[in-house]
């Protein structure tokens, strides 16, 4: 049974070892494509895809083969990663404790704005060449095409998504009819244009549509990366142990074995006995 923790870390890093391919495979897809959207995330996909086959794959071998060295190189790894799984879900956390929108009254949606949400990510938002990328995915999404279509009973009834509420409409406060009203207004209300191309895109209610989205995925994700922490801490105790394991395979020694190479006494001991005891009794 001492080798029972080899058997499952070699198991284990051989379903991570086969699902990191189509990992890596949707990034380089998402890397010959031509749509912005699929092209901003195939980094992280390459990244990633190429760490736990990197993980994997030491696992495999140091567990399957008893390789010392590829155990440990395995067991460094996956101490990086459970740190940087901690730190990530620490640091989302603290940059998405704010924003979550304000209630419209009357209105079955929210409105967000950019003030409510962490310095950090409103740097990240506000900087063109981001804006840019996200604003395209956006456009190529089609996510406004139901909206500039609904009715005024619709906007007083239906949900709208983040994004929705902050890209596809002006911000509610907006009065266009009365022109003597004009400069107490939002910026929004001026950036707004009823172009399908346009519509409310630089606004930065759009952008803050934009983050909550951000801010309800990481939470999510801030989720499933605990739940990874506890995971990958589970596989580090199983992996210590395969990585003991190997290094008595290299000394030759196995658990259980008796270290002792002479339990039992030569074939010529009993007759030196003889030969010694002869010896005293006849001097």
């Amino acid at each position: 049974m001492y080798r029972f923790s080899n058997t499952v870390i070699g198991f284990l890093n051989l379903f991570t070892l086969l699902a990191s391919i189509p990992i890596i495979g949707a990034g380089l897809w998402m890397a010959r494509s031509s749509t912005t959207c699929e092209s901003f995330l195939q980094t992280p996909l390459l990244v990633v895809g190429f760490v736990i086959l990197i993980i994997s794959l030491a696992g495999f071998i140091g567990a399957c083969f008893h390789v010392a060295w590829a155990l440990w190189v395995y067991l460094v790894i996956m101490l990086f990663l459970i740190g940087a799984l901690m730190g990530l879900t620490v640091f989302g956390f603290v940059i998405t404790s704010s924003g979550g929108g304000a209630a419209v009254p009357g209105r079955a949606y929210r409105e967000y704005h950019l003030k409510d949400y962490s310095p950090w990510l409103r740097k990240r938002i506000e900087d063109p060449r981001y804006w840019v990328n996200i604003k395209s995915c956006i456009l190529g999404s089609k996510t406004c095409a139901k909206v500039v279509l609904w009715t005024p009973f619709d906007y007083l009834t239906a949900e709208m998504t983040p994004v929705q509420s902050g890209c596809c409409k002006p911000p509610t406060s907006c009065n266009y009819a009365a022109a003597a009203e004009a400069a107490a207004q939002e910026a929004d209300c001026y950036r707004w244009s009823n172009a399908a191309g346009v519509l409310c895109y630089e606004c930065e209610s759009c952008r803050a549509g934009v983050l909550e989205d951000v801010r309800r995925d990481w939470h999510k994700l801030s989720v499933l990366n605990i739940v990874m922490v506890v995971v990958l801490i589970g596989i580090y105790s199983v992996g210590c142990c395969a990585f003991r394991n190997a290094k008595r395979a290299e000394t030759d020694y196995p658990y259980g074995h008796n270290r002792m190479s002479k339990v039992r006494p030569r074939w010529d001991f009993h007759w030196w006995r003889w030969l010694d005891d002869r010896r005293h009794q006849l001097y």
